[in-house]
């Protein structure tokens, strides 16, 4: 099999990966939405890789929405999406075992969600950076056609310096199609849900907009828009229910081009919302600090 039949030959390659032949696997895993991640160090270069183990049964839940679509599979999908922003995939498929995993580039870095719960200082003087890239992350996932629907900072590794970040994590992604923004599709993170989510309504690429918004609210104040701490998919009911918390209740130092432009992003209504991730940067196009005074 030749390099490129390698990379792109994905799950119908007729090569099995056999991991341990490969791989030395880092004793710690992580959990993601419907996978286990783990750092894989390939024994024949020395070289880092991330190593992504597909549940199974969480896997055929998700393509049980989805019968009579040929919805390309998160491998497929993140190898179409092709960014500086964004995680590199360079191979999918099956182990020997019948696992199907995900090879992708591995990043030196701490989840943006760990940095925010434990309200790491040292990302302060880079947030309004890292905001413009997460933004333009998502905007790319955009043109190529896809939804993420899982934008939440689980899905945003900083990197190791926090002078940046980078999107990951395809595994909720659809195409930004008709028969993929039907309603009833009730997958995402609770907290970061959009409210047409929720009610089981159609959805577009603005539910990715809000689960933005979400993200960067909680980057600049550490606290939740609802004031709610629960995990749980109750939480999201309260998105079209209860109020958002003025970002300068939290925040009365923050420039206030940058503080509403993440408010419209919240915006329960979908047409009142901001229309996309491209429209937010130019919102904020002129925002030189996240800071009233400096701006």
């Amino acid at each position: 099999m030749g390099i490129f039949d390698k990379i792109f030959g994905g799950k119908n390659s007729p090569e099995k990966l056999d991991v341990s032949t490969r791989f030395q696997l880092d004793r710690h895993a992580f959990s993601g939405t419907m996978s286990k991640f783990r750092v894989a160090k390939e024994i024949g270069t020395g070289k880092l890789y991330g190593l992504k183990f597909l549940d199974a049964k969480k896997l055929e839940h998700f393509r049980s929405r989805f019968k009579g679509l040929k919805k390309p599979e998160e491998g497929e999908i993140a190898m179409q999406i092709s960014h500086p922003l964004i995680v590199e995939t360079y191979e999918f498929g099956k182990t020997a075992t019948g696992q199907e995993y995900i090879l992708m580039e591995y990043i030196e870095g701490t989840g943006l969600d760990a940095v925010i719960r434990s309200k790491r200082k040292e990302i302060i003087p880079h947030r309004l950076k890292m905001i413009r890239e997460m933004a333009q992350a998502v905007q790319v996932v955009h043109d190529a056609g896809f939804i993420h629907r899982d934008v939440c900072p689980r899905n945003f590794i900083c990197h190791s310096d926090f002078t940046g970040v980078r999107l990951i994590d395809f595994g909720l992604t659809i195409p930004n199609e008709p028969p993929y923004r039907l309603p009833g599709n009730r997958t995402g993170t609770p907290q970061y849900m959009a409210p047409e989510i929720v009610r089981r309504r159609a959805t577009d690429a603005r539910v990715d907009v809000f689960a933005l918004g979400v993200t960067m609210y909680r980057m600049l104040t550490w606290e939740h828009p609802w004031g709610s701490t629960d995990t749980s998919g109750m939480a999201a009911l309260t998105h079209d229910s209860v109020k958002v918390t003025s970002i300068f209740d939290h925040r009365p130092d923050l420039n206030k081009k940058l503080g509403e432009a993440v408010h419209k992003c919240m915006e329960v209504k979908v047409d009142d919302r901001m229309e996309s991730c491209k429209r937010f940067l130019t919102a904020i196009r002129t925002v030189k600090s996240e800071l009233e005074k400096d701006a």
